[in-house]
């Protein structure tokens, strides 16, 4: 007696719809609500998907993720070796020592004037400001839908709940600068801390200097991790901007090259030296 294979289900037998080109679906009559659609048309969003922390709105997208990678690389100051300064990356910034589960997580903020871990045993789990003893010197929000008012200030405090955003940047912890950074707009804001208030600053070719660090932050059009678009990153006294690792290596590359040349012109090989 023949051992047979078991029928198969008719979806390994028949192309399903999804199998098919676009210009067949077209020769099928199907409807074009049952056409195959991109991820990005059906899949929901971090703002679709709420984190249960009331605190937070959502889970990270690609830019929250890049954004903060390429203002790290590039926040080069001269008058602030790399070893003095702290930058955080969506980390918990806790602000109240008589509530100490009060907590920010700023997209990025840059701490001056404190000791980066050197063993990975030191790495901060998170920020404390009444341990550390030094609030941040600027903190960075990158608008996204659902957080814009947070971030602008536009909400108000509910009783018997931890300040808003705006509130702990402006009253308790009296940060310098604070940045708001709208890509789908363009727009960059950039509020300075007068007496007790946030003013906002002109921002004239959406740039603005920072006399405190010898740096400059402002709107870049380019490719950062193979992605063209709108970036947030910090440029130098001529107005140029701070190469990222990617580019600093290319440079060095470039460099050796030309070296090489100009020994090979020399009729010395660079390879026996």
């Amino acid at each position: 007696m023949y051992q047979t294979d078991p029928p198969r289900p008719p979806s390994e037998v028949l192309p399903t719809m999804y199998d098919l080109p676009s210009e067949d679906l077209e020769d099928l009559d199907v409807p074009e609500e049952m056409h195959p659609r991109p991820p990005w048309e059906t899949m929901p969003t971090m703002y679709d998907l709420p984190s249960e922390d009331p605190e937070e709105p959502g889970l990270p997208d690609e830019f929250h993720d890049f954004q903060p990678q390429l203002l790290r690389e590039t926040c080069q100051p001269l008058n602030y070796p790399t070893g003095e300064m702290f930058i955080g990356t969506d980390l918990n910034l806790y602000y109240d020592a008589r509530h100490r589960l009060w907590h920010k997580r700023p997209d990025w903020f840059l701490v001056l004037g404190v000791s980066r871990a050197q063993q990975q045993q030191e790495m901060r789990l998170s920020y404390v400001v009444w341990q550390e003893g030094m609030a941040p010197f600027l903190v960075v929000e990158l608008l996204s839908p659902g957080t814009e008012a947070e971030d602008l200030g536009q909400t108000l405090r509910d009783a018997n709940k931890p300040p808003t955003k705006w509130q702990v940047y402006e009253q308790n912890l009296r940060i310098p600068y604070y940045i708001v950074f709208d890509r789908y707009q363009n727009q960059l804001r950039v509020f300075q801390l007068v007496a007790t208030q946030y003013q906002a600053v002109e921002v004239p070719d959406q740039r603005f200097w920072f006399e405190e660090l010898e740096l400059g932050l402002g709107v870049w059009q380019g490719s950062y991790q193979q992605t063209e678009g709108l970036w947030l990153r910090w440029y130098d006294v001529l107005g140029n901007w701070i190469p990222t690792l990617e580019e600093r290596a290319e440079q060095e590359r470039q460099r050796a090259e030309r070296l090489a040349e100009r020994l090979r012109a020399m009729g010395i090989n660079p390879e026996e030296i």
